[in-house]
């Protein structure tokens, strides 16, 4: 497979919209290894080889546990996640997967005790972030170095 496009020179001013979002991101109050789980599940669920290797990379160098990351696509089945941080990956997932889920509202009454209002949109701002990094990637084949 071959890059279609290197996206950073066909449109900076595109890329900067999207680093605009990571700032934001990087201010807000979630926490780093929480934002990198996020942004590798999200990944793994849209195929983004690119994304997956960058952000597990970026958790191991974040101080991120071999074992959780090995079993981040099956979280739902391990002791080894906080309830903070599975309501953010059960958010996560029902965003990514938007058009079968609708972000049901018995998720949204077990995600909700567990971040503040702020927080609460700084996930989503993450959620739709990584998806739209995974959309360029794949759309344009970006590939893992």
């Amino acid at each position: 497979m071959n890059q279609r496009l290197d996206f950073y020179k066909a449109s900076p001013e595109a890329i900067k919209a999207m680093v605009g979002l990571e700032q934001r991101i990087a201010k807000s109050n979630l926490e780093k290894p929480l934002v990198e789980l996020v942004r590798l599940r999200a990944s793994q669920i849209n195929g983004c080889a690119y994304c997956v290797d960058t952000h597990a990379a970026d958790a191991r160098k974040a101080g991120e546990d071999e074992r959780r990351l090995a079993t981040l696509s099956v979280w739902h089945e391990t002791p080894f996640f906080t309830d903070r941080e599975r309501a953010a990956l059960a958010w996560a997932e029902s965003l990514t997967l938007i058009s079968q889920t609708h972000a049901p509202d018995e998720l949204w009454e077990q995600v909700r005790p567990h971040f503040t209002d702020a927080e609460l949109a700084d996930l989503t701002l993450l959620v739709t972030a990584i998806n739209g990094w995974n959309r360029f990637a794949i759309a344009f084949r970006k590939l893992p170095a």
